[in-house]
């Protein structure tokens, strides 16, 4: 099993990052204030304009570790790494599975059907955690989602056509955001929830869950690239110049289990509060400074939860998900799995 390594997340806007030795040294106004050896580290995030020493990407990129800008935001700026890793003749394969209608549908059928599988398993826990207290109304809407997402999950595993199955993650994202806001226990109004919104998020939930994704999004690239895939080219995901598709698709399965949770629990537990973000003139909502470093906190430690793998049958980090998922879909490409695995979550 992969090791679990760590990936640094800047929000300093001050901060300076240079090459010490075989470690990474972050200063602020000259002041160094944390030091990591770069053999720990498999990824590199500011969310702000911190500055980056041309030793230290020259180090990133021959030691393998990604180095991405995000804005404040989270929305993707840049990426920086070192020569692509893997066996090109698993990338044909990619390629070639792309360009088949079969083989390609084959594929989303596991990310849809396992994202619908989740999205239904946020739905009962928070049934089976806090149903006693929801009114009665609450609890049906919650168990008519349930219901939809199983049947869209059923659906999803005869279905083929990917055109059809795209219809299908819609139609599940739909049902599941649309009782979204019952599972926000917060009595602040502030928490207010009408459906996702992005470019910008609208709201403080869609501004944490734009992050979070932002926060998963890495992961699973850097995870896709570490097993010598090419994270452009995806299944679900239609090709689109500056798009990583296949990290797009990859998220889809683990966005319930390891974004959605993570942003019900800080709201829920008054982690995090109205006066973390920031409401912008043109309406746009975005965390606060302290605010990100909280959730990229709260991020670490969640990857750190471990579960057991239905397909492994073992104990596995959450962190390490997109690993074995991206592990997983190199194996199938190869030819070694007849079929690809979606994670679906117990």
């Amino acid at each position: 099993m992969r090791r679990l390594r760590n990936v640094i997340y800047v929000t300093t806007p001050e901060a300076w990052l240079r090459k010490d030795g075989a470690n990474l040294v972050l200063e602020v106004e000259g002041t160094e204030r944390a030091r990591a050896p770069l053999h720990v580290l498999e990824g590199v995030v500011t969310f702000c304009h911190a500055g980056l020493s041309p030793a230290l990407l020259a180090a990133c990129a021959e030691a393998g570790i990604a180095v991405s800008l995000l804005d404040p935001n989270g929305r993707f700026q840049a990426r920086v790494e070192g020569p692509r890793s893997g066996n090109v003749l698993l990338r044909r394969a990619q390629y070639r599975c792309a360009d088949d209608a079969a083989a390609q549908g084959a594929i989303v059928r596991g990310i849809v059907t396992a994202k619908a599988a989740n999205q239904r398993t946020v739905l009962l826990r928070a049934l089976r955690d806090h149903g006693a207290d929801q009114p009665s109304q609450v609890r049906e809407r919650l168990e008519e989602a349930a219901r939809h997402l199983a049947d869209v999950a059923r659906r999803c595993l005869t279905a083929n056509d990917v055109a059809l199955l795209r219809g299908l993650e819609g139609e599940a994202a739909a049902a599941y955001f649309a009782v979204f806001a019952a599972l926000i226990r917060a009595k602040e109004a502030a928490f207010g929830f009408a459906g996702r919104s992005r470019r910008p998020p609208l709201d403080r939930v869609n501004a944490l869950l734009s992050f979070c994704y932002a926060l998963l999004g890495h992961d699973c690239r850097a995870a896709l690239e570490a097993h010598g895939l090419d994270s452009q080219v995806g299944f679900l995901h239609a090709d689109r110049p500056g798009r990583a598709g296949l990290a797009l698709d990859l998220m889809e399965e683990l966005r319930p289990v390891l974004a959605d949770r993570l942003v019900l629990s800080l709201i829920n537990r008054g982690q995090l509060r109205a006066a973390d973000f920031v409401v912008e003139e043109a309406g746009g909502v975005r965390l606060t400074d302290d605010a990100r470093r909280a959730v990229v906190m709260a991020w670490q430690e969640r990857k750190r939860e471990e579960l057991r793998h239905p397909f492994l049958g073992e104990s596995v980090p959450l962190g390490l998900l997109a690993h074995v998922q991206a592990q997983l879909l190199a194996r199938h490409l190869r030819g070694d799995l007849d079929g690809y695995p979606g994670f679906v979550w117990k």
